[in-house]
């Protein structure tokens, strides 16, 4: 199954660097290994945010909560998950 994640980072101002330079060096090797492992299939910056929007193909909603509360930014993420058809004009 396809889903659209918008993903939105809020780290607290006052987190050590040290912690949040931590927290993002582990996300982006997890987010680099899902993508060489097929489930995050596309990885978009939103320009001027600490943000996203991702694609995911997953088996199924609990896959993808599983998936995304994995992720050591989790605790500090809005996140919109939206479940993606196939279009019928899509070639």
């Amino acid at each position: 199954m396809l889903f659209m994640a918008q993903m939105q980072v809020n780290l607290p101002p006052d987190l050590a660097p040290a912690i949040a330079d931590k927290l993002k060096s582990d996300e982006k090797a997890l987010a680099q290994r899902l993508q060489r492992e097929g489930k995050w299939v596309h990885l978009w910056r939103v320009a001027g945010r600490y943000a996203n929007v991702s694609i995911f193909d997953v088996a199924d909603n609990d896959e993808l909560h599983t998936l995304l509360s994995s992720l050591p930014l989790f605790p500090y993420m809005d996140i919109q998950v939206t479940a993606l058809a196939r279009h019928p004009s899509a070639i």
